[in-house]
C-alpha cells in the first residue's frame, strides 16, 4: 500500500486518516492531468460509485457514467456533469439488451477508444430469488454477467486506446465476500437445483468478478490491457438496502469491526488507485481495501 501503510495499521473508523478517493487523485498529482483520456464507470449514481466519479472528474478525463435511473443520476451527479466531458449513459445491468445499447453509445461517444473501464455497479441481499428478463439470477446478472458482456463489447476500444506509456485498464469491484462463493455447475447458476441463498448468490457473483479480472489480465496484459479486482473495504452504503435493518445495526455495533468501517469517500479510494494509480501502470492484481 506504499504511502498509506501507516494509516491502515490502526484504523479508527469512518472518517479517520485513511485516504479518500479525491486524496488519491491529489497525491498522485493527477488533477487536470488526464484530459483526453476516456473512463467508463458503471453504477455512478450512489455509494462508492458516486465518489469514484467525483474523484475521477478532477482529473479532467472524459467520463461516461452508466446509470439505471437517469433522473436520480442527474440529481446526485449535478455537481460534476459537464456536456461533452462528463456524461450519463443509460444502462440497466439487469438487461443484456440495455447493456448492448449502452456499449454502442459508449463506442460512439468515445470514437472507439476507451482508456479505463470500471465495473462498479452491483446489488446485494435480494431476499427472494429474482430472475432477470434474460432468465438469470439477479446478483449474478447485475454484478457479473452484464459487466462481462460490457467488457467484451468495449475490449477492442480498450486495446485501441492503449499506449506504451499509458496502458488501458479494467477494474472489477469485488468483495471479500467472494470467499463464501463457489461457482456452481452451469446448470445451477440461477439456483435451479439448490435452495436460493442471497449470501451465496452475492458471493458467487463477486468470485466471478475476480475470475474475470484474472482472465483479462492473463489474456490481454501483453497487449497493453491490464485488469485488477478489488475489495473496497467495509462501507455501509445503499447497496445494503435489501438487508434486514436489525442485522445491519448489529454489525455496526460489533466492537472489533467498528474501527474498520469507512465512509463512501474512503471506500472509493481503492477503486481510484486501481484505475489511475501510477504504481499500477502496466500491472494487474487483486487488491484489498486501502
Amino acid at each position: 500500500m506504499g504511502r498509506y501503510t501507516a494509516v491502515h495499521a490502526n484504523p479508527n473508523g469512518v472518517g479517520d486518516a485513511r485516504p479518500t478517493a479525491l486524496q488519491i487523485i491529489q497525491d498522485e498529482g493527477l488533477e487536470g492531468k488526464l484530459a483526453g483520456k476516456v473512463i467508463v464507470l458503471t453504477g455512478a449514481t450512489s455509494g462508492i460509485g458516486l465518489e469514484t466519479a467525483r474523484a475521477l472528474s478532477a482529473t479532467g478525463a472524459t467520463l461516461l457514467l452508466t446509470a439505471r435511473d437517469r433522473k436520480k443520476a442527474e440529481e446526485s451527479l449535478a455537481g460534476i456533469l459537464e456536456p461533452g466531458r462528463v456524461s450519463l449513459i443509460d444502462m440497466d445491468n439487469a438487461s443484456f439488451s440495455s447493456t448492448r445499447a449502452a456499449a454502442q453509445q459508449i463506442l460512439s461517444q468515445s470514437h472507439g477508444k476507451v482508456n479505463i473501464f470500471i465495473a462498479n455497479a452491483g446489488i446485494m441481499g435480494l431476499p427472494e430469488l429474482k430472475l432477470t428478463e434474460d432468465g438469470h439470477e439477479s446478483h449474478f446478472a447485475v454484478n457479473h454477467l452484464s459487466h462481462f458482456l460490457l467488457f467484451h463489447l468495449l475490449k477492442d476500444a480498450l486495446l485501441a486506446a492503449s499506449t506504451p506509456d499509458f496502458n488501458s485498464r479494467a477494474v472489477f469491484v469485488s468483495s471479500s465476500a467472494h470467499r463464501g462463493g463457489r461457482l456452481p455447475p452451469s446448470d445451477d447458476y440461477s439456483f435451479q437445483k439448490t435452495p436460493y441463498k442471497h449470501e451465496t448468490a452475492y458471493a458467487n457473483s463477486k468470485l466471478a468478478n475476480i475470475y474475470t479480472a484474472s482472465y483479462v489480465d492473463r489474456h490481454y496484459g501483453s497487449r497493453g490491457l491490464h485488469a485488477t479486482s478489488l475489495h473496497p473495504g467495509g462501507i455501509l452504503t445503499n447497496i445494503a438496502r435489501y438487508s434486514d435493518p436489525a442485522v445491519i445495526e448489529a454489525i455496526k455495533s460489533i466492537p472489533h469491526l467498528i474501527p474498520l468501517f469507512k465512509n463512501a469517500e474512503q471506500g472509493a479510494a481503492t477503486t481510484v488507485v486501481a484505475a489511475v494509480g501510477k504504481e499500477w501502470e502496466g500491472k494487474g492484481e487483486v487488491l484489498g481495501g486501502l
